[in-house]
């Protein structure tokens, strides 16, 4: 005969004893404290208290430094600024996006049909880089209008007035208003917490399409014509195409007739001056870029890259003076005034469309910061983002600007540059000032192919095709969802993109948690520990016993899953090794819900009727290690009670000593009972009513208190079940 030997047990049972033909022994097993009717209620008002409490306790011991760092962000940067590392970088990493700001601002000002003007006002400039190098956490992030977005939201308007009435500017400045309105009160609130809905797969295929994007937009600086302003990647090509064959057919006619003559065969469209002169600025600022990155003592090349390219490109305009290449012409001169926002009449009519730009500068703006910070390896506080974009909103509605959000483009150029603070976007700030009263002559020459180049190079270092690979390898959900979001912002849009890949994101988060996974566990040899059979082939289980672990939270969305899971566990062999008394049917259902952190009412609800079920066909439910908040509901649900306390255990190896123990009288008695009228109770049925009575004399014998256990025992060497080598 071979002993096999458990770990200590509790009072549930003390000694068990059926019948004189059935055999004698004792099973202990570590008492579970059930919470009583009167610690449920105090426990539930601590509960709903403990949030108000810790965050009490928290204002409490936060002090003079903690409080700054909160209200002024910049404090921590400030603090522990590296004087001789830092300054030189930010500096130029400020300057190259000043320098580059002052047009491109112009520009999308125009495409908002609003003046040049107010491009240079916006929170592009002047205004609110400061403010958000103040009031936000992340380094190396640029602030822009929407200009991504092929149907700019602020157009939406245009139903209320014409692009060319005054009421126009007096409303998109009072969009301005509203929308940093709406971002400062979804930071207070906290609410930054929903943009951990957006997943690293979503943000790295939603900057690499962007990033496409955005270098495929700047192509006609360097091919010398327009083409349509689109996040769409097809319309986009399309005009770049159609701008080359337009030339060539008004030029020479039919494409047949070209055959003849195939040196007169250049397009009146394209220029090559700036195409040559953009491309070797680009290969200026990728060489540049390669040895700062390769070379320590060359580091600051990375960052001077994009000057070097502004100043080359200025310098051979000043010299050459080439008719064919753009540069950024006249700017005005003068600073901002101080103005309130007007026409409050027409809010009503603008909510609509500051909520859209709401929703998309959360997604844009807080999906770059999210890639910036990961790539920079930095914390991001997505509620103090929300906050600084909203107060940057509202004081630039007060100097002309219009809505804007986090700029994709001059985000990379600042991170291309090395910017390493948020002084980086006060130089900016104060560039933009300066240009504006003073400097605006220096803009004049500066090439516009050379403003492209530098978006070009910096925006090529975030099409992340290493992610890619990494996620095909690793996780195959993940690689679709990155494949999903690339293609969708490339092909529908960047706002649609975004929109698709945080749905499906979410559509995963909803399946996994309405589909969790379950596991049926087996016992370790030689130990008293149970795990996945699948993952442990050595495990081995018990006949008429099933043991299952839930691996999520049990709430409405997942029961009806984890009901089905359960009866095919019951049916159907797991091909195991099996061990103990040979029975026909399963009899015990050990469910261990260590993992399960929440059950609700539903859950409560089905378990009742998974009870009657398994009842009905003579299988009794045990419960293992619940927490305190799930043991709670169950008992305030009566389920406590329903399925009995003494088949509820600390751990998975306390149920089976006990189940085991059934499942081995329930064996011999089927042996020598003789066969029951229809009208008595089944042996199983008997069997359980002993274990109830037991387990009540037990806890009266002990007066509702753990039994000692004796000294000379030995808890790790006690014995389970005799069974034959």
């Amino acid at each position: 005969m071979e002993i096999s030997y458990a770990s200590s047990s509790s009072r549930n049972l003390s000694r068990y004893s059926s019948s004189s033909h059935m055999p004698n022994r004792p099973v202990k097993v570590i008492p579970l404290l059930h919470p009583t009717a009167s610690s449920a209620p105090s426990s539930s008002s601590s509960s709903s208290l403990s949030v108000f409490s810790r965050w009490r306790s928290k204002v409490k011991a936060m002090s003079c430094t903690d409080w700054t760092d909160v209200l002024l962000p910049c404090s921590r940067w400030i603090r522990t600024y590296r004087w001789r590392d830092y300054l030189q970088i930010d500096l130029a990493a400020g300057l190259t996006v000043g320098v580059m700001l002052v047009p491109q601002s112009m520009s999308y000002a125009k495409l908002a049909g609003l003046e040049a003007l107010y491009g240079l006002f916006n929170m592009g400039g002047f205004t609110s880089i400061p403010l958000m190098a103040l009031l936000t956490c992340i380094i190396v992030f640029s602030a822009d209008t929407m200009q991504l977005m092929d149907d700019d939201p602020i157009l939406r308007f245009c139903k209320i007035v014409d692009s060319s009435d005054e009421l126009y500017t007096e409303l998109a400045i009072l969009l301005a208003l509203m929308v940093g309105i709406l971002e400062c009160i979804m930071g207070l609130l906290r609410l930054g917490w929903l943009i951990r809905f957006i997943s690293h797969s979503v943000i790295s295929g939603f900057t690499t399409a962007s990033a496409i994007v955005i270098a495929l937009s700047q192509a006609k600086y360097f091919l010398g014509y327009d083409i349509d302003r689109t996040s769409k990647i097809v319309p986009l090509m399309e005009s770049i195409i159609a701008g080359i064959n337009e030339g060539i057919y008004r030029e020479f006619g039919n494409p047949m007739n070209m055959m003849g003559n195939l040196k007169q065969m250049t397009s009146v469209k394209f220029s090559w001056p700036p195409f040559v002169m953009g491309c070797i600025i680009l290969a200026v600022l990728l060489v540049m870029k390669h040895l700062g990155k390769t070379r320590k003592y060359l580091r600051f090349l990375r960052a001077a890259g994009p000057i070097t390219g502004v100043v080359l490109g200025t310098v051979f305009v000043k010299i050459f003076h080439p008719s064919s290449i753009t540069v950024v012409g006249d700017i005005p001169q003068g600073l901002p005034k101080f103005s309130v926002p007007k026409k409050f009449g027409h809010a009503i009519d603008l909510i609509p469309t500051a909520l859209l730009i709401t929703g998309v500068a959360i997604l844009e703006s807080v999906g770059i910061a999210k890639a910036l910070a990961a790539k920079n390896g930095y914390e991001l506080d997505s509620n103090q983002e929300l906050f600084g974009l909203g107060v940057a909103n509202i004081c630039g509605s007060f100097f002309s600007a219009y809505p804007t959000t986090g700029s994709f483009s001059r985000s990379a150029v600042n991170h291309e540059s090395g910017a390493k603070t948020g002084l980086a976007g006060i130089v900016t700030g104060i560039i933009m000032g300066c240009a504006l009263q003073f400097l605006t002559p220096l803009f004049t020459d500066i090439p516009q192919c050379a403003l492209a180049a530098i978006v070009v190079s910096a925006v090529m270092g975030l099409v992340d095709y290493d992610e890619a690979i990494f996620l095909w390898r690793v996780d195959k959900k993940d690689f679709l969802l990155w494949t999903l979001t690339s293609t969708t912002t490339l092909f529908l849009g960047i706002e649609i993109g975004v929109l698709i890949g945080v749905g499906a994101s979410l559509a995963f988060v909803i399946h996994e948690s309405a589909n969790p996974r379950l596991a049926v566990l087996g016992r370790l040899p030689g130990t008293t520990v149970y795990r996945n059979i699948q993952q442990y082939p050595e495990a081995y289980t018990y006949h008429g016993i099933v043991i299952v672990r839930i691996d999520a939270p049990i709430y409405f969305a997942n029961i009806s899953h984890i009901k089905e899971r359960l009866q095919e566990y019951e049916l159907k062999t797991d091909g195991s090794t099996r061990r103990g008394p040979e029975v026909e049917k399963v009899y015990f259902v050990i469910i261990e819900m260590a993992p399960v952190t929440y059950v609700d009412s539903s859950a409560v609800q089905a378990l009742k009727d998974l009870y009657h079920e398994y009842k009905a066909r003579d299988i009794q439910i045990a419960i293992s290690n619940p927490n305190r908040e799930v043991l709670l509901t169950l008992s305030k649900a009566n389920l406590v009670d329903l399925i009995g306390k003494e088949w509820y255990f600390v751990r998975v190896h306390d149920a089976v000593q006990v189940c085991l123990q059934q499942v081995q009288n329930i064996n011999e008695g089927s042996k020598t009972t003789e066969p029951l009228q229809d009208d008595r109770p089944s042996l199983f049925q008997r069997l359980l009513k002993q274990r109830r009575e037991d387990f009540t004399k037990a806890e009266l014998e002990s007066g509702g208190q753990a039994p000692s256990t004796p000294a000379d025992s030995d808890p790790q060497l006690e014995p389970l079940l005799p069974r034959k080598s």
